[in-house]
């Protein structure tokens, strides 16, 4: 199947990575479904992805709710053809310390992040099962392995995403599927997240540095939906946090009780009345970039080197062959 007659759905498109992607999938020439529950910020995805050409459909939906996920995925399928790819990347944060956390925060992190994700996961099944084929992609973090203080519920939720991704894998290898289900996993990027996200914060919120440009993770995630990956990092904070955490837990403890607080927060003060996008859209189009973009970086030497592995390790062996030479002709 060509790019161009791909049916894709990405869940939160209205802003951010979401956005950034729809656009990405609609350069391709597929068909981009955006389901989001802001009104004004999909109707400016909308026009950004036929601004390049694309065809958008579009859907208000909270992704919390099973049913209205269910009756998406129905209704794009009855309107626009079967669902080749299926791009989880909704979500919600709270940034404040667990101390001043509410019982309803956690749950409302938890349905739209970790559930919204479990919905959208098995509505696409449940059409892409008869047909044995289709693409899931969840968009998930370095936090999904390395949690951060200011962030529990936020890294608790995308922890369980990769705890219920790895099972259905599994599960989907043991059925003999040829469903596939791929993760990215990103580093900290420039979206709107921390302009709506709910804040207990003196200062304003920012991601930890570095931070890249979304579009970077939506050429990640585009490329990771034609691949047979497990798993994709997009920017090498996210492999060093992974890998760090693996074998080093007790330095990253000690590295995020250092900078893991100020890293999060900006010089500037937090303004009163601030609204958030926790429990209801933020009524208005964010777009997919945050307030950063004099700081974010637009390439990743990662993620090139990630989606050209085989010329890298070509290239590798090539550089080693002099040397291989050499010590097969001293040799007696």
């Amino acid at each position: 199947m060509t790019p161009s007659n791909k049916i894709v759905v990405i869940c939160g498109a209205s802003a951010g990575v979401g956005r950034a992607t729809a656009v990405e999938f609609a350069r391709s020439g597929a068909t981009v479904a955006l389901l989001a529950r802001g009104e004004k910020g999909l109707a400016g995805a909308r026009a950004e992805v036929e601004a390049v050409g694309g065809t958008a459909w579009v859907h208000t939906v909270d992704v919390a709710d099973a049913q209205q996920v269910d009756y998406a995925a129905a209704q794009i399928e009855a309107e626009l053809g079967p669902i080749d790819v299926w791009v989880n990347n909704a979500m919600v944060t709270v940034l404040s310390p667990v101390s001043k956390m509410t019982a309803d925060e956690y749950r409302r992190v938890t349905e739209v992040t970790y559930l919204g994700t479990v919905h959208g996961t098995c509505a696409a099944l449940r059409h892409m099962r008869p047909r044995n084929r289709g693409v899931i992609v969840q968009v998930g973090s370095a936090l999904a392995y390395r949690a951060i203080p200011l962030q529990s519920a936020y890294c608790a939720a995308k922890f369980a995403c990769r705890g219920f991704t790895d099972s259905l894998r599994v599960e989907l290898q043991h059925e003999q599927s040829a469903i596939h289900v791929t993760t990215v996993h990103l580093a900290a990027f420039n979206t709107p997240q921390f302009d709506w996200a709910r804040v207990r914060l003196d200062k304003k919120p920012q991601p930890m540095p570095p931070i890249f440009q979304p579009e970077v993770a939506a050429r990640g995630i585009v490329w990771a939906s034609g691949q047979r990956r497990r798993e994709v990092c997009v920017g090498f904070p996210a492999v060093k946090a992974i890998w760090g955490n693996k074998f080093f837990p007790v330095l990253a403890d000690y590295k995020l009780k250092k900078d893991g607080y100020q890293g999060q927060k900006d010089d500037e003060p937090l303004s009163p009345g601030r609204p958030d996008n926790l429990f209801e859209p933020v009524d208005r189009d964010m777009g997919s970039h945050g307030r950063f973009d004099s700081d974010a970086r637009d390439h990743s030497r990662q993620l090139w080197m990630t989606m050209h592995r085989g010329a890298v390790t070509t290239a590798a062996l090539l550089s080693l062959l002099p040397l291989a030479l050499v010590l097969f002709r001293k040799k007696p």
